[in-house]
């Protein structure tokens, strides 16, 4: 294996029901970690990055969340359905999703 190029960190943190956060997991993060594990399977993805679960990446409320290092990008408000156009566009390809990134202005 060699060294990855990219990391792909997504949230699977659980809080308690009825936290005022609530979390990523609560909002679907499992299966979007599914999928693009299945998408980094079927696009060849293994050979240049990586796919890890993390713990909380804050900004819950936009969740689930997920982001790309070293290139310093988050993704919010994820889906299964995500997980193609992340792989292709921009593990492999190196172009960000701009309707999925998180605004530098959205952290406080």
């Amino acid at each position: 294996m060699s060294k990855p190029e990219k990391f792909l960190c997504i949230c699977v943190n659980e809080r308690p029901q009825g936290h005022p956060r609530g979390s990523c997991a609560q909002r679907g993060s499992r299966e979007v970690l599914m999928a693009l594990a299945e998408e980094f399977e079927k696009q060849g993805a293994f050979d240049r990055s990586s796919l890890v679960q993390t713990g909380c990446l804050g900004l819950c409320q936009e969740g689930p969340l997920a982001a790309v290092f070293p290139d310093n990008v988050f993704y919010r408000d994820l889906t299964a359905a995500d997980a193609k156009a992340i792989v292709k566009e921009h593990l492999l390809e190196g172009k960000a999703l701009p309707n999925k990134t998180v605004p530098d202005r959205d952290w406080y």
